[in-house]
């Protein structure tokens, strides 16, 4: 009986599981974070964001425990859903071949829900860029399905979220909230960012009763300056004002007609994966 040949069927690099989870090939699980979701917006036609960051802990009325800080707290919840609906019926109406200022969340529950619920519920695309959390298990329903994605490493979710985005919605949230906000007024504040992302601050009752912004400017922390980026909104309706002012400072794309005579504006097709738009292969390798 002939014994198997230890060198058959070695597997390919790019096919062999052990090595792609290995700490070797961290660069390569890196690189596809960046290159996948890279293929999949240009294949979708998305052109730039709006990002809504908040908490995951604020769901609707009828799901919150306490009474009066559920009730609270939910509100919350029906203002996103508000503010992504208006802000999705209004970039319907923009004309040309790619989808703008996409309404984009963390995919969780919560106001992320509430995010992309609005969206979905305004007939309009919108993105879920996951991360596994204990108490995030899953991906909310409301996401466009090929716009769900799910990342690893924390810092290249932070890029997708900085790097397509026209504009921010902080909604009421903890201390991931805070991270995301603080991150791009960083990055702002260093001049790391090609353009100004404006910053639209929901509920200033809850956030200047945790934040003292005028206080770190008058000890010197900050310049009054590196608060210019922040604009206070109170309604979905005023938070939408300032987005649609903040992205079409120009007035032109507001001055657009009705989103039914625009239907046909965005191709309902996917673009084709590259493969397909540089032809064939000269090899039959991937």
């Amino acid at each position: 009986m002939n014994e198997p040949d230890p060198l058959a069927n070695a597997p390919l690099a790019y096919e062999n599981p052990d090595f792609l989870h290995s700490t070797d090939a961290r660069t390569v699980r890196i690189l596809a974070e960046y290159l996948e979701p890279l293929a999949r917006f240009q294949q979708q036609r998305i052109k730039d964001t709006v990002v809504f960051f908040g908490s995951a802990r604020f769901r609707q009325e009828e799901h919150t425990g306490a009474p009066a800080q559920g009730t609270a707290m939910a509100s919350y919840y029906e203002d996103a859903r508000t503010l992504a609906h208006m802000l999705t019926r209004w970039t319907k109406s923009l004309p040309g071949k790619q989808h703008r200022f996409v309404v984009t969340s963390g995919g969780g529950p919560g106001i992320m829900e509430a995010a992309n619920r609005g969206a979905y519920e305004a007939g309009g695309k919108s993105i879920g860029l996951n991360i596994l959390l204990p108490h995030e298990k899953h991906p909310n329903r409301y996401i466009t399905p090929e716009l769900n994605f799910g990342f690893h490493y924390f810092f290249m979710r932070k890029f997708w979220f900085a790097y397509m985005a026209k504009a921010l919605v902080i909604f009421p949230g903890g201390f991931g909230t805070m991270d995301e906000m603080f991150e791009i007024m960083t990055l702002a504040q260093t001049y790391k960012l090609a353009r100004q992302i404006p910053v639209i601050i929901y509920s200033s009752e809850y956030w200047k009763s945790i934040l003292n912004f005028d206080l770190m400017v008058e000890r010197g922390a900050i310049s009054s300056s590196d608060l210019e980026l922040l604009h206070f909104a109170e309604t979905p309706e005023e938070a939408f004002s300032l987005l649609k002012a903040s992205l079409d400072p120009t007035g032109q794309l507001a001055d657009q007609p009705p989103p039914e005579e625009h239907a046909q504006s965005i191709p309902s097709e996917p673009l084709p994966p590259a493969q397909e738009i540089l032809g064939p292969d000269l090899s039959k390798t991937r």
